[in-house]
């Protein structure tokens, strides 16, 4: 039987019928595949049951040592800094928690998708290379393997037929028919849609409502589903109307783009097949993955050449077609290809080779997609390329630098000139960009360089680096530049493509480098060819002939060529890769390579760029606009200067130390077209030519100073690193990512910082904000050269200021003398003769005699500053290091001696050099006894600044100071002192009346309720209106003055979060949403408040183009003082004198350490000012509008209600908070919150139905329980109402002093007798072993009366003993007792007792001091015996429902408790993003959805945010899962940690959220959004601390105001997507 025949007639029988019968696809279309398709053909394959021979295979462990994991986009990476080979070698999470490197130095990193796992791969890892579960397994897997294989004939046949099905399909170009095999009768055609990069969601979207006239909801599933799977059929019909669509939407389409979508025609049954194979290779690839003999198989039939003559196999087939294919099709063959060919080493050799094969077709057709490259067959590069052996392997057999670089060239061949030199000008950025991708492949091949060479990798190598050079020598000179002469540059050139190939080429060239000095062979014949391609470029060429040029009796034989007249270039790849080549070669080979150099031309085009760079920062170059100047910056940028200034340093260096040092400096002031001026020829006033003697100057520094390069001097790498660094933090202190960020990285993205840090700084760790700072150790200040050769000019003077300042604040002089340069290599150690050329020597004179004769325009201080270093110091140091006996000064002759020596001293008088006055007199007092010292008494000055000559006098001097000072000091305290007694014996009348704070005559003077209460101190109080800045007494009957505020629902306190019921009139004790009133404490006049709030109003709708910060629509703004975020105002009312019974309601204010809250009512218009009222309307309005989330309406009954429930919850707030911080209840309230005010109310609202929850009706079943209600809101309900029962409606009755306080005292007795039954009915009476506290004698008096209780009440008798019930009942009615004592302060302003300001909430003494400011028993269970008769009905109370309500006290509330390794919640994430099987996962997400797991802080749930799988309908309206979380855990506040994102995410409302700094810190203090960096993370319980403070606070929508604002961007981001 023809198997592959019959496989395909059934295929060509069964697909149609799953895929083509409906137009919409079906429910059950994918059981019907899996029963019709999958396991048909899997019975075929096994020859058994499927399932058996899976688990077989699985019990066997015939699994891969590989692990081949897939990465999705936005999946966590890890790779080990120490283990890994080089940083492409990463593990999947589940194979980093298996292996050893979780102990290691790792990074973490965030996938772009495509890549796979390397556990398990030998050339990837040094040590560990396989975890746990992908450990080497048996070889009697593979028998096992070969034996159910085995008797299967069909399964090669099957496997061929399969295959090329697969590829026929996938590639089969005819969309309008099959083949014959697999022809149908079926004549219904698909018009679909594919996805592409240059068209948005909303492009899309409207494109589709138009043409296909679909629904807005349609049009964005489509859409959606294109953007996933990479195409969609938006419509099913006959071949007519699939053409009328297809050409609306490209004319829809090109309305919007240039580019219309790119839309096909496909027969149905196409589309069927190519559906088919998705499903089925999805499935296929767990058994690739456990049966290594499936696998085999496969890689044979995908490798094998095709029997059809010109046909590829049918891998090449797919490669060569995969940029034609749609997304969901590629994203399938890319796994297919990693879980099959490269899980096998042979199968992978030879898939690299047909993938080098069709290397260029690749690329080609990668650049000419507009699809990333993580979708693209040539991200498989990177999985190959970083093979070692592999690697050699390609080089050898394949020559695959070569092809890569001949790849570049023909992809950027369309922008050489005629000069045969790149010229990008009107480049295409986008497809540069994919061109420039391919640098990528290059670095792959050279990351690790060979320890074993042979000669036909020699070869092969070589001709690759030829092959590199041409390419460099198209560059070389390339975006030359001209300087612009009268008229400004009209359009600023094209400088960025070539940057970018030059970063692109940074750490290639270093490796090439690397590659050449392994090999002595290889690094002398990349000379030749090198120096080859050097000589044999023309790039900016002489156009002169050579001239001779005198100075001091010299001559230089030079052709000229001026850089500010002719063209130059900063692009010079060539000379800087020659300068690194000339470095390796050893000194023999150095010497004998001399004669065929001409080292000037070799320095000429490396000078010509210094020299440009000079005369751009002498502002010569003006005219050339910002483009030069963003090239010159670049090029002493750290991102380049590597490869590009310092390489030209170097090549400098080179050609001073074998050129006459007299022709090499003549040979530099004539680029730097000074030496006219020099040589007396011409004289100008111009400043541009004393900024180019400045840089002159500053580069003879550097050439004859810096010495920290491996080959110039003896130092390492990490000497260069340590001195980069020690300069750096001379600046500033500074993080650990801004240090790695300065300094280079090298081809595995180490910066050598770690291994030197610890030596050169110590480390300050961070506090609650911020991050951790080095700081340079002061021994290693010594390093400081205030000329370093990479400062830019900010950076030098800021490096100064910092040096300067700190010796002042030691006492020393301000002298900054460089350090000692280690002496250079004998290569270069000629250089030092420059400080002995009679040229130089002139230069320096003219300079010195310029500034004497203070010829004020030819000479700057920056000049004479640079004239000292090199002539004074670095001489002595290398005469020092040299071991000479003299002096240069007596080498080169006295006169030039005696000149400079002079023209020193002279200027040591002149005013304009008081900055240098220091730094001249420690060159004089070193140079002046040089010839009667020895060595160690000069080195010490070298090494060491001398001490000032004066000491003792200074000393002497500062002594005096003080003493004066003191004497000063005592004279003006004696003054006050006897200002102070005169002023108390004038008024001694003001001070007979005040009691002392310590009397001890009244104890009624610290109660606040009942008859025995004291008197509050009424003070005058005057306060400063923020806007007006005018003066104003509180009165009643005077203008209002308001204080700003804010008014939002919160769930800080809630027993049962997400709880939606919410009764205004009986606040549940689980307080699930309560209302909250805050406020900044700033005061304004209310007409003033009227003013800016309208102003407010108007500028922002006036703001078309921005988001506006604040929502109008509800009466938001900013207080125009601390920019706190506000929606309403409340009113100040003064304390009456009076005592407080006289007000109807009393009033209160409300205190916490954060906010100053005020709860208002409407007043008796009567009592105060009609500004007043209006202030309190809207304050009440406020607090109903948001509490209950209803329209404003004043009459409505509720608003005193709210008003009431507002003031008790915000208490309650206060009163946890203090808790929560082990404060003092009042002892830790700031000045701005002890501002009394009192409300009036003219609402006559009856809360009698209040009352039955305490004294119920056995008869009403409506009437509330006493555990159905929060006492505390009910006290403060009774207490600001019970007034109203004294009101009628003809005569306005006011209740009696005597009345007020017995009100306020029995209330206070009722409401704490009904929540002492709350604690007692709530708590489980059982003791708990030693958690149980001891009896003791107060206890047994407790006992006692609890047993009294237990009379009264029979019904609640508990088993447990009475003192711990009586110690339970102590500590569930402390938070009642606190909020209470803090709502009579503020209603009477009397002072409470010493020990409530003095010590904690938390300690155990306070409940008596609370009892007797609130005028209760020492032993509340009295109150029973006291009022038996009133309460005896409490015993009727039904009590089955008891556990369905909170304990006392009630738990506070905390943010989760987070791990403290980030890595587990990155596993968490992993978990959540796992297949449906899998535990703790999205329910509703497809399996290759990208996933961005957030953590919800309040309640621990974890959520799938910005993802259209978790959206719901919130208010009628779609949102992410994040926003409708927040509705209902936290009251539309919430507070979420984004996993994969390491970022904090605060929300306030749908529309309206901002991000934070994730509670973890790397080892360097820094957070690390986005996980940039990588570093191993910690939870940082300070950071984690803040944000719990910020969420019990109500600050979080203070906190997000005050990001949007900082922030505040053109589109605002979709919150409620979230």
């Amino acid at each position: 039987m023809d198997c592959g025949r019959e496989l395909l007639r059934y295929l060509a029988e069964q697909v149609p019928r799953i895929y083509c019968l409906e137009a919409e696809p079906c429910p059950q279309e994918e059981e019907l595949a899996l029963s019709l398709l999958l396991q048909p053909l899997e019975y075929f394959l096994f020859g058994e049951d499927p399932h058996v021979s899976l688990e077989k295979l699985q019990q066997s462990g015939a699994s891969s040592q590989l692990c081949g994991r897939v990465f999705k986009e936005g999946e966590t990476t890890y790779s080990c800094r120490d283990c890994a080979i080089d940083p492409t070698c990463v593990l999947c999470m589940d194979c980093f928690q298996n292996s050893i490197h979780k102990g290691h130095r790792y990074k973490m990193h965030t996938s772009s998708g495509g890549g796979f796992c390397d556990c398990g791969d030998l050339e990837a890892w040094k040590t560990g290379p396989c975890c746990i579960k992908h450990d080497q397994g048996s070889t009697s897997a593979l028998k096992l393997v070969g034996v159910i294989m085995s008797g299967n004939h069909r399964t090669n046949e099957s496997a061929w037929s399969a295959c090329f099905y697969i590829a026929d399909m996938l590639v089969w170009e005819e969309n309008d028919i099959l083949p014959a095999e697999l022809h149908v009768k079926e004549d219904t055609y698909y018009c679909v849609l594919y996805n592409d990069e240059h068209h948005s969601y909303d492009h899309v979207i409207y494109t589709l409502r138009r043409a296909v006239s679909c629904s807005h909801k349609e049009a964005n599933t489509h859409t959606s589903l294109i953007d996933k799977e990479g195409r969609r059929a938006v419509k099913r019909g006959t071949y007519e109307s699939c053409q009328q669509a297809k050409r609306l939407i490209q004319e829809n389409s090109e309305q919007i783009s240039l580019q219309p979508l790119r839309v096909e025609i496909l027969h149905s049954a196409v589309m069927a097949h190519q559906t088919q194979f998705c499903l089925q290779k999805q499935s296929e690839r767990p058994v690739f993955c456990c049966a290594v003999g499936l696998r085999q198989v496969f890689c044979q039939v995908a490798l094998e050449p095709s029997p059809t003559a010109g046909r590829a196999s049918l891998i090449s087939r797919l490669m060569l077609h995969d940029a034609k294919l749609y997304k969901g099709a590629r994203k399938i063959i890319h796994e297919l290809i990693v879980c099959s060919l490269l899980m096998e080493t042979e199968y992978k050799r030879l898939f690299a080779i047909e993938f080098t094969k069709h290397y260029k077709q690749l690329q080609k057709d990668f650049i000419s997609d507009d699809h990333e490259r993580s979708i693209s067959v040539t991200a498989l590069s990177v999985q190959i390329f970083t093979v070692p052996t592999l690697a050699r392997q390609l080089i050898e057999e394949g020559n695959v630098i070569k092809v890569i670089i001949d790849t570049v060239m023909e992809m950027l061949s369309e922008h050489l000139d005629n000069n045969n030199r790149f010229h990008f000008q009107g480049y295409n950025s986008d497809k540069f960009f994919r061109i420039q991708v391919i640098f990528h492949d290059l670095r792959y091949i050279l990351i690790s360089k060979p320890m074993i060479w042979t000669n036909k990798l020699r070869t092969q190598f070589l001709e690759g680096f030829r092959t590199f050079l041409g390419m460099l020598a198209c560059m070389q000179g390339m975006e030359e530049v001209k300087r612009q002469f009268g008229q400004h540059i009209e359009v600023e050139p094209e400088w960025e493509a070539g940057f970018s190939i030059q970063m692109q080429l940074r750490h290639i060239l270093s490796m090439f480098q690397d590659w050449c000095a392994s090999d002595e062979e290889v690094l002398l014949r990349a000379f030749k060819e090198c120096h080859s391609t050097l000589m044999s470029c023309c790039n900016q060429p002489f156009h002169g002939e050579a001239t001779d040029s005198y100075m001091c009796k010299h001559i230089l034989h030079a052709r000229p060529y001026r850089v500010s007249q002719e063209p130059v270039t900063v692009h010079l790849p060539v000379s800087r890769l020659l300068a690194e080549l000339v470095l390796l070669h050893n000194k023999a080979l150095f010497f004998a390579l001399q004669a065929h150099c001409d080292f000037a031309y070799f320095a000429e085009h490396p000078l010509r760029c210094l020299v440009l760079a000079a005369q751009v920062s002498a502002e010569m170059w003006r005219r050339n606009g910002l483009s030069l100047v963003s090239q010159v910056y670049y090029y002493q940028d750290v991102k380049c200067r590597d490869e590009m200034f310092d390489k030209d340093i170097i090549m400098l260096q080179i050609a001073a130390s074998k050129i006459d040092p007299n022709d090499f400096v003549m040979l530099v002031l004539q680029r730097f077209e000074l030496f006219e001026v020099f040589n007396g020829s011409c004289s100008t006033k111009d400043q541009q030519w004393n900024r180019l003697t400045e840089e002159m100057l500053h580069l003879f520094i550097i050439i004859i100073g810096e010495r920290y390069i491996p080959g110039i001097s003896g130092v390492t790498k990490e000497d260069m690193t340590m001195r980069e660094v020690i300069h750096l933090l001379c600046i500033e202190p500074m993080a650990h990512s801004s240090l790695v960020k300065a300094l280079p990285e090298n081809e595995s993205r180490e910066t050598g910082l770690e291994n030197v840090i610890s030596t050169v700084a110590t480390f300050k760790k961070p506090g609650v904000s911020g991050h951790g700072l080095y700081e340079v150790k002061k021994e290693c200040l010594q390093e400081f050269n205030p000329f370093f050769y990479h400062y830019s000019k900010s950076q030098r003077s800021k490096a100064e200021d910092a040096q300067k300042k700190r010796k002042a604040q030691e006492g020393c002089d301000k002298a900054l003398p460089p350090p000692v340069p280690p002496p250079f290599s004998q290569a270069f150690s000629s250089i030092v003769q420059l400080l002995r050329c009679d040229v130089l020597l002139h230069v320096l004179r003219q300079v010195l005699q310029k500034a004497v004769e203070d010829t004020t325009t030819q000479w700057t201080e920056a000049m004479v500053q640079r004239v000292k270093p090199p002539h004074f110091c670095i001489m002595m140091c290398e005469s020092f290091y040299l071991g000479k006996v003299s002096f240069f000064l007596l080498d080169i002759g006295s006169e030039h001696g005696k000149s400079l020596f002079d023209f020193l001293s002279k200027l040591k008088g002149l005013p304009s050099l008081e900055a240098q006055k220091d730094m001249i007199q420690w060159t004089l007092q070193v140079e002046t006894p040089f010839h009667l010292w020895k060595w160690d008494v000069l080195s010490s000055l070298i090494l060491k600044p001398p001490l000032p000559q004066n000491i003792q006098d200074k000393e002497k001097a500062e002594r005096k100071r003080k003493a004066e000072a003191a004497k000063h000091r005592q004279k003006i305290m004696a003054q006050m002192s006897a200002m102070q007694k005169n002023f108390i014996e004038t008024h001694k009348m003001l001070y007979e009346n005040v009691p002392e704070s310590g009397a001890q005559g009244e104890p009624s003077r610290r109660v606040a309720v009942g008859p025995r209460r004291g008197v509050a101190l009424i003070e005058r109080e005057v306060l400063t209106c923020i806007l007006c800045q005018e003066e104003q007494e509180v009165k009643a009957r005077a203008p209002a003055m308001v204080l700003t505020a804010c008014v939002q629902r919160s769930t800080v306190l809630t027993q049962c979060r997400g709880k939606e019921t919410y009764n205004p009139l009986f606040m549940h004790p689980d307080l699930a949403v309560g209302t909250h009133t805050g406020s900044c404490g700033h005061v304004m006049h209310a007409s003033c408040w009227q003013k800016y709030f309208e102003a407010v109003q108007n500028t922002s709708r006036s703001r078309l183009h921005a988001e506006p910060i604040i929502d109008l629509e509800n009466g938001e703004y900013m207080c125009p003082l601390c920019k706190s975020l506000c929606n309403t105002v409340v009113p100040l009312i003064p304390l009456d004198p009076l005592p407080l019974h006289l007000h109807p309601f009393g009033d209160f204010f409300l205190a916490d350490p954060w906010r100053s809250v005020r709860h208002c009512f409407l007043p008796n218009s009567k009592k105060f000012s009609d500004s007043i009222g209006n202030m309190l309307t809207v304050c009440a309005t406020t607090v109903y509008r948001v509490g209950l989330k209803v329209p404003p309406n004043e009459l409505d009954s509720r608003v005193p209600i709210m008003s009431w429930n507002t003031c008790a919850f915000t208490i309650q707030a206060v009163e946890n908070m203090l808790l929560d911080e082990d404060k003092p209840l009042f002892g830790s309230l700031q000045n701005r919150q002890h501002v009394n005010s009192n409300f009036k109310n003219h609402f006559h609202s009856h809360n009698y139905v209040s009352l039955p929850a305490l004294i119920p009706h056995m008869n009403d079943e409506d009437s509330p329980s006493v555990l159905e209600i929060d006492c505390f809101h009910l006290l403060v309900g009774l207490v600001l109402a019970i007034p109203a029962l004294y009101q009628e409606e003809t005569v306005d009755l006011e209740p009696s002093a005597i009345s007020t306080a017995y009100n306020h005292l029995y209330l206070l007795h009722l409401v704490t007798m009904a929540h002492i039954l709350q604690v007692m009915l709530s708590f489980q009476g059982e003791t708990s072993g030693e958690n149980t506290p001891e009896l003791t004698g107060e206890d047994k008096g407790e006992d006692a009366s609890d047993d009294g209780l237990m009379v009264t009440f029979p019904r609640f008798r508990t088993d447990a003993p009475g003192w711990y019930v009586a110690d339970q009942v102590r500590r569930g009615i402390a938070p009642f007792l606190r909020c209470a004592a803090l709502f009579f302060n503020c209603l009477t302003g009397i002072s409470p007792p010493e020990e409530l300001s003095n010590t904690p909430v938390s300690s155990d003494s306070q409940l008596e001091a609370l009892c007797s400011y609130l005028a209760l028993p020492s032993n509340l269970f009295s109150l029973f015996e006291a009022h038996k008769e009133v309460v005896s009905q409490l015993g009727q109370l039904k009590t089955y429902w008891v556990l369905l309500f909170p304990r006392y006290p009630r738990k506070q509330n905390r943010l989760i408790d987070l791990p403290e390794d980030y890595s587990t919640l990155l596993n968490q994430a992993f978990n959540f993003s796992l297949p449906l099987t899998a535990p703790h996962r999205c329910p509703k997400a497809s399996d290759d959805e990208r996933k961005h797991p957030t953590l919800c802080l309040f309640c621990g749930a974890m959520l799938c945010s910005q993802s259209t799988c978790c959206q719901e309908q919130l208010d009628g309206a779609e949102v992410g899962a994040c926003t409708a979380h927040a509705a209902s855990c936290g009251a539309g506040v919430g507070m979420f940690l984004r996993i994969r994102e390491c970022e904090v995410v605060l929300m306030a409302s749908k529309t309206r959220g901002s991000t934070y700094h994730a509670p973890y810190l790397d080892d360097y203090g820094e957070t690390d959004p986005q996980l940039g960096r990588g570093n191993p993370l910690h939870l940082s319980p300070e950071r984690y601390r803040k944000l719990h403070q910020l969420w019990q606070q109500h600050c979080i929508l203070e906190e997000i105001v005050r990001s949007q604002e900082v922030v505040n961007v053109m589109f605002a981001f979709e919150w409620q997507m979230l």
